[in-house]
């Protein structure tokens, strides 16, 4: 269980490293898409600095930051052979590699940003965490990506407001499936087309985060931006299995600990960036629309959730799994 990691023990783990001697230093390199200023960014330099740390050196983590090592794709396969052996992944793209990931892209799964950290950090994230650690992908700490919201040039209340609406989503069959079952039209395309196809009227209506609504502009082409979060997928910093396995259990105990320490600081900054966002965007003239509601959204998801059982029935008990938690 991934959990956060007290500062007393990781100061007993750094004295004990100190004294330990002599051995070869592991210079570990990192991959991160985000740029200067992303949340993720600044908790990946940081997760670097207190790696080195609380090893006393032996473990030393250099990170290249905008995606310079290369696309998220090819990143996930060079950290699965070693060639890379830190990630900062989304678990969307996981999810294919990792069938008990693509959990989190199962619409409405989670009721909150906090209860997905209360499904990660439990049984279910267990559940995930390892078969994604049988793949060569282990995840040392889960970070905030945000919840993707609808927004429209209407108000969006219940699943009968998104009906007949063209909606853009990610190319993905659960998101397209999400929107047929509320009646809507789902139209897969491209991110960097969405500003024209809003604008136009080509689609009615997309769905993101609060950064992103603001950062690409889509708040510029739209009225209304309604709290449905729908969708909810974390990122994870994760390391290549075998590397971290050939570690003494003392130098796992700080990189890890180095890792969960860098999440709390990431869902900080991704709390004060998103709501900074939710105030730029309301301040430029949209209507932030508040769904006390979301049972509705859920109960719409029964032929999503009885398609995607039907043809992953061994999913059943993890997906029952992330209901149950409180």
């Amino acid at each position: 269980m991934i959990k956060k990691f007290s500062a007393t023990l990781l100061g007993s783990v750094t004295g004990c490293l100190l004294l330990a001697g002599t051995a070869v230093a592991e210079d570990w390199r990192a991959w991160n898409i985000h740029n200067e200023g992303h949340p993720n960014t600044a908790a990946m330099d940081r997760f670097s600095e207190l790696v080195t740390e609380a090893t006393g050196g032996e473990v030393n983590v250099q990170v290249f930051h905008g995606g310079v090592l290369g696309s998220q794709p090819d990143a996930l396969e060079q950290v699965r052979l070693g060639a890379i052996e830190i990630g900062n992944f989304n678990l969307g793209p996981i999810g294919p590699i990792v069938k008990e990931a693509n959990l989190v892209s199962l619409p409405f799964i989670f009721k909150s940003v906090p209860h997905m950290f209360r499904v990660l950090e439990g049984e279910a994230g267990d559940v995930i965490a390892k078969a994604m650690a049988d793949a060569d992908i282990l995840p040392l700490a889960w970070v905030d990506a945000g919840a993707r919201s609808f927004y429209s040039q209407k108000p969006i209340n219940s699943p009968e407001d998104v009906e007949g609406l063209k909606i853009r989503v990610m190319n993905n069959d659960l998101y397209t499936s999400m929107i047929s079952a509320m009646g809507g039209n789902p139209s897969p395309m491209a991110f960097a087309e969405v500003q024209q196809a809003l604008k136009t009227g080509v689609v009615d209506g997309a769905e993101n985060n609060f950064p992103s609504f603001k950062n690409v502009g889509h708040f510029e082409v739209t009225t209304h931006y309604s709290l449905s979060e729908h969708l909810i997928i974390p990122e994870c910093i994760c390391v290549n299995t075998s590397k971290f396995n050939a570690l003494s259990e003392e130098l796992q105990a700080a990189v890890r600990g180095a890792a969960e320490e860098a999440a709390v600081y990431q869902r900080e900054l991704w709390a004060v960036q998103s709501e900074q966002a939710r105030k730029d965007v309301e301040a430029a003239g949209i209507t932030v629309n508040e769904i006390a509601d979301k049972g509705p959204f859920q109960a719409a998801m029964v032929k999503v959730y009885d398609d995607y059982l039907g043809a992953n029935p061994d999913m059943a008990a993890l997906v029952k799994m992330a209901q149950e938690t409180e």
